[in-house]
């Protein structure tokens, strides 16, 4: 048999592509969003980065256009791409793929998704998570949202839209902070970020007015360290930030109940009920108990469930953790690791809700887990009986 020709020199080597991270910009109205588009994309790190925006003509993008290369897609002179959501996300993805793989586009290093600013981000995840072929060419990187520093309390107050662009964040950037003027303004934006810690206390805070907003802090964000290419789970999860000082959960007391912190706005009297806790245990977890409570969690309070982040310890293979990722009804398909990537070898998931309480969602954890709790159904009866599991349907306020 002859030996295959080799291929010509320079030819680009085929085989799987290593995934290509994907964020999400977002922020209310008037945030800044196109501000800080404008200044990144001109930071050398940001080359061959692709943004896709949903109204070309909105945006305003101060670069100089350099060439209309078809589907929506113009290349701009710092080496990124410009891309229009043409009524179909997906579409536009695939695009950038498709322009990646036959040669049109020599590297794509990162997708940045800019919202409308009335957006519920999860939407936009959903549409990578739920598609078999986008979830293995991108991975999800970071939600960064934008909050104006002088303006954003009481659009916290007043816009949904608004508490869940930040609920859902890895990273929360400050804009505006250079109009705060005079005491007010500072207490004022002293209690937006007393609000936001309690939305969201994992979220890594940013301003974009001072040298901190740079992409390096902006992004990788997600589950891998994009240099090392070894999961960063500590810092993915960030589960201790949702602890105070004195080892208690953010807002509840380890029973699920609810308490209030000295804070000038709290959570509860402007009706979020978004609760941000973490549950760990140091029991293995048996693989169908875990499918079960996800199942279940997901199937009765989908969209109650902002986000979900984990790491679990399985019964049945211990040694190499299972790390889920979800929003609201949708979870991106479960990554097994070879290893611990630290000492720390607990489950611990962290869940940023809305409408379902801490103690609600331990319980029914417990109770698949293999905790035996009163008056709570164990794992083996609830296995036996799934009529069990409607005790779990609808939580008590």
């Amino acid at each position: 048999m002859a030996s295959p020709t080799p291929a010509p020199e320079g030819t680009p080597a085929r085989g799987p592509k290593p995934p290509i991270p994907l964020s999400v910009l977002t922020g209310f109205l008037g945030s800044g969003k196109t501000t800080l588009l404008n200044r990144i994309l001109k930071d050398p790190a940001m080359a061959d980065t692709a943004v896709i925006i949903n109204e070309f003509g909105e945006i305003g993008l101060d670069h100089l256009f350099v060439d209309q290369a078809g589907d929506g897609i113009v290349e701009l002179a710092s080496g990124c791409l410009c891309c229009t959501i043409r009524g179909d996300l997906v579409t536009t993805l695939e695009n950038l793929l498709r322009r990646l793989d036959n040669g049109r586009t020599e590297k794509l290093n990162r997708v940045i998704i800019e919202t409308t600013g009335l957006a519920d981000p999860a939407p936009i995840l959903h549409t990578v998570m739920l598609h078999p072929y986008l979830v293995m060419r991108y991975r999800l990187d970071s939600v960064i949202t934008l909050v104006d520093a002088v303006n954003g309390l009481s659009t916290l107050d007043n816009h949904e839209e608004a508490r869940k662009q930040a609920a859902v964040a890895d990273r929360i950037v400050f804009t505006k902070t250079d109009l705060l003027n005079g005491d007010e303004a500072a207490q004022s934006f002293d209690a937006l970020k007393d609000r936001l810690q309690q939305l969201n206390p994992g979220a890594k805070r940013l301003e974009a007015q001072s040298s901190e907003a740079t992409p390096a802090n902006l992004f990788n964000a997600g589950l891998y360290d994009p240099k090392s290419k070894i999961p960063d789970v500590a810092a993915w999860l960030n589960a201790e930030a949702y602890e105070d000082p004195h080892g208690h959960h953010h807002g509840h007391d380890h029973h699920g109940h609810d308490h209030h912190h000295d804070h000038a706005h709290d959570v509860n009297r402007h009706s979020d009920a978004i609760r941000a806790f973490t549950l760990s245990t140091d029991r293995p977890v048996p693989a169908s108990a875990l499918e079960m409570f996800l199942d279940l969690l997901r199937s009765a309070h989908g969209p109650k469930l902002l986000r979900v982040k984990g790491i679990v310890q399985l019964a049945e293979d211990p040694d190499r953790p299972v790390v889920i990722h979800g929003v609201q009804h949708v979870f991106h398909p479960p990554a097994t690791l070879e290893a611990w990537p630290d000492e720390d070898r607990r489950t611990r998931m962290v869940f940023i809700t809305k409408d379902l309480p801490e103690g609600f969602v331990r319980k029914m954890f417990e109770a698949f887990s293999g905790a035996l709790l009163p008056d709570t159904p164990d794992h083996q009866a609830l296995t036996d009986n799934p009529l069990a599991v409607s005790g779990f349907t609808s939580p008590v306020r």
